[in-house]
């Protein structure tokens, strides 16, 4: 399940750290390895994370892990968080946390339909019965389509990570990732889905953050800039450079991934801008603005998904991203 690497460092980014040894630092995903996590062992196996002073553990999750609660009871100094949902709540239920970076300015959540019935538009998806939803997505996304699309609750009916009810419906839709649902959806009813990003009508919630406790903040703000910075390194490297050694990594923390699914994934994550778009093109990967966490969090208010008037400010900071570290790794064309 751990990962590690412990390497002389050497000082050629103009981001390393100390010259001597390296901090040790714990980092935990929210799921098992995949393309999804691809820029954090990028970093790990180019030697990103040790050229900036860190030794790196990645610690993959799972169906049964919570990384999060690690990270709060102090056992790992960083977690790959999903939405500002969760920083919302932890600011209203008063939990130490902080986001210091989205490494995904669009949430990878989609939903699929079949082609060719009626749903191949997204205003006509609401009509779609059943939609499959899972229990944790009826009171986040769910909520907000509901709200901003006329979606019904009682078409729901339980997704629980098996396409196969979705695939022999064809009036229906099921929620999934655009990265990952559709390329099993293809494989095992040999058709290709409609797709529809909830980011591109609206859903505006940064992913894939990069979450510590705030005395980590407060206390060793080096610690979290060389963290941040060499994970968007990691994530130039991965999408844009030789990923050979990363994707080799993934498959051996977890067997089931293949090379046809890591190559849809990266597909997906460069054609849909899920890590670089928008803002990441001037600011750098991991970018992050006020506005942003502003406008999302009024949505989820009228939403009814988190409560009105909290500081949703203490969610997270802008002093660790929005320096343009990496760009230059950027392709021009």
């Amino acid at each position: 399940m751990r990962v590690a690497i412990i390497a002389a460092v050497a000082a050629t980014l103009g981001l390393a750290g100390p010259a001597l040894a390296l901090d040790k630092v714990t980092f935990g995903t929210n799921w098992l390895a995949d393309p999804e996590a691809g820029g954090y062992y990028q970093a790990l196996v180019d030697g990103t994370y040790a050229q900036n002073g860190l030794d790196v553990t990645i610690l993959q999750g799972g169906p049964t892990s919570n990384g999060g609660m690690l990270l709060i009871a102090g056992k790992i100094e960083f977690f790959m968080g999903g939405d500002m949902i969760g920083d919302f709540l932890a600011v209203q239920n008063n939990i130490p946390t902080i986001a210091v970076a989205a490494d995904f300015q669009k949430n990878p959540q989609c939903f699929m339909s079949h082609p060719g019935v009626g749903l191949d538009k997204w205003e006509q998806l609401s009509k779609a019965n059943p939609a499959f939803v899972s229990a944790g997505a009826v009171n986040t996304f769910w909520a907000w389509m509901r709200l901003a699309y006329g979606f019904k609750d009682e078409n729901i009916k339980p997704y629980n990570f098996n396409s196969a009810p979705f695939i022999v419906d064809a009036h229906s839709i099921q929620q999934g990732y655009i990265t990952s649902e559709p390329f099993e959806v293809e494989r095992q009813g040999h058709f290709r889905p409609n797709t529809f990003l909830l980011a591109d009508y609206g859903y505006t919630t940064y992913s894939t953050e990069i979450i510590t406790r705030r005395e980590i903040v407060e206390m060793k703000p080096d610690l979290v800039q060389r963290f941040v910075s060499a994970s968007a390194i990691g994530w130039y490297h991965y999408l844009y450079g030789d990923n050979t050694k990363a994707n080799a990594l993934i498959k051996k923390e977890n067997p089931e991934m293949t090379d046809d699914q890591i190559a849809f994934s990266i597909a997906k994550l460069k054609a849909y801008g899920i890590v670089d778009s928008g803002d990441t093109l001037t600011k750098g990967i991991g970018a992050m603005t006020d506005e942003r966490w502003k406008d999302f969090y009024e949505k989820m208010v009228e939403a009814g998904v988190v409560k009105d008037g909290i500081d949703y400010r203490q969610a997270y900071t802008l002093q660790f991203v929005n320096k343009g570290v990496g760009l230059e790794l950027r392709p021009k064309n």
